[in-house]
């Protein structure tokens, strides 16, 4: 295995990898907006409701926000005020489909990160096919509710991150030469991060770049719901067609190694001085004195010795570490490998939210929320509590999905992701 947890198993023979195709991808018209910056949001999973989702709404009356997480009454209606959305803007020009099927070079940097990729439509295979790994277990309700708004809306809305190991040929040389054009669209989005955009349309750089990913397996980074979701509406249409595919992002991870953060707990009904007293000796408990940034550096030290959560919600921080290992083991499953058994996440779940503190595993119990500010902030304002978690490593995550072990959903948030609101993809169209 190599320094960025590859191994030779993720290259394949080029009948049994990935398979990338082109489409006509749909985007804002700079002209009809007020700026493309305005017009983009974070996926839809990252977006912290409801003030972040106000904030982008407020941006501008055409921010991608309004489709991805449509507000209405009801589901029904707010997925079919989504589809409207999308119509009328297609309708008066302010979204309008490119006049080519292209595979998108796409660039970010920002925070000290470059990141470039290839954004293309991508032949949906199932996790037995050994092709696109997932590494995170979804739960059905959003899985129900994507599926729902990407059947009403027929489009792609946002592109799956996904990782693969390079081989230094046929992509990246393309992405190379497609930097010394001018972009199609650059924006600076509110958080720093420079975005860049080219369409590659020449048929011999499309088949240098589809050939070597045919070599490839890849890991799915973010979006496990939206890959499952595909994989449940490729089901419901008819094969070949465009319901076989899906939008993603793919990244040479050897090139460009991804961040990988902790998705943090919010258990809105649980406050913090009930969730002490719960845990008892179950495991230790030490008030943390420090700011957040501080208390996170106790957080990291710990998770180094092994299972720690940092609970917050109460204007001070508490950090749990050392379990009771007779605790654990009447717990946590036996019949998984020892790195899932071990992982925060796991042990969170199975034993501190199902057994210590019995938390329903239903949204309005547990929310998951990528920023930790954010979530001690909520948890404050509701009276409840903020587990806050340290990031597992990434080749504890390849490694287990390479053995079709999935970990406990929301336990990693890799990045940095893709900005929505770039290039759609509509079905209609391909």
């Amino acid at each position: 295995m190599n320094s960025s947890g590859h191994a030779a198993s993720d290259v394949r023979d080029d009948t049994a990898g990935l398979r990338l195709h082109p489409f006509r991808g749909i985007r804002y018209v700079p002209e009809r907006v007020g700026s493309l910056a305005a017009v983009t949001s974070p996926p839809y999973d990252v977006v912290v409701r409801p003030d972040g989702l106000l904030h982008l709404e407020s941006a501008d009356p055409h921010n991608i926000v309004r489709l991805i997480l449509p507000q209405a009454v009801t589901a029904g209606t707010r997925h079919r005020k989504a589809a409207v959305t999308m119509d009328r803007w297609l309708a008066d020009g302010v979204l309008a489909p490119d006049p080519a099927p292209a595979l998108y070079v796409y660039e970010q940097q920002g925070d000290g990160i470059l990141q470039r990729g290839i954004i293309g439509a991508l032949e949906l295979t199932t996790p037995d096919e050994g092709v696109v790994l997932p590494h995170e277990d979804v739960m059905p309700h959003v899985v129900e509710d994507r599926a729902a708004l990407m059947r009403t809306t027929a489009a792609n809305l946002e592109p799956l991150l996904l990782t693969y190991p390079g081989t230094g040929d046929g992509a990246d040389a393309v992405m190379e030469r497609a930097i010394q054009r001018e972009p199609l669209l650059a924006t600076t989005t509110e958080d720093g991060f420079r975005h860049r955009l080219w369409a590659v349309t020449d048929p011999a750089e499309q088949a240098a770049v589809t050939t070597e990913l045919a070599r490839h397996q890849a890991l799915i980074a973010d979006g496990h719901h939206r890959w499952a979701t595909y994989l449940r509406l490729r089901d419901e249409h008819p094969s070949p067609g465009p319901w076989n595919q899906g939008l993603v992002l793919l990244i040479d991870t050897v090139r460009y190694p991804l961040r990988v953060r902790a998705i943090h707990r919010l258990l809105s009904r649980l406050p913090v001085a009930d969730a002490l007293e719960a845990v008892g000796d179950a495991f230790r408990v030490r008030r943390v004195e420090r700011p957040l940034p501080e208390a996170l550096e106790a957080l990291a030290a710990a998770a180094a010795e092994g299972n720690a959560f940092l609970l917050a919600g109460d204007g001070a921080f508490h950090l749990l570490d050392r379990p009771d290992p007779a605790l654990l083991a009447r717990t946590v499953r036996a019949d998984r490998p020892e790195a899932w058994r071990t992982l925060d996440a796991t042990v969170l779940h199975a034993t501190l939210l199902e057994h210590v503190w019995r938390v329903p595993d239903a949204p309005e119990d547990i929310a998951y929320i990528h920023d930790t500010a954010a979530a001690v902030a909520q948890a404050e304002r509701r009276g409840g509590t903020a587990v806050l978690m340290h990031p597992v490593r990434e080749e504890v995550v390849r490694d287990l999905a390479r053995q079709g072990v999935t970990m406990p959903r929301k336990s990693t948030s890799f990045g940095p992701k893709p900005a929505t609101g770039l290039v759609l993809r509509s079905l209609a169209l391909d």
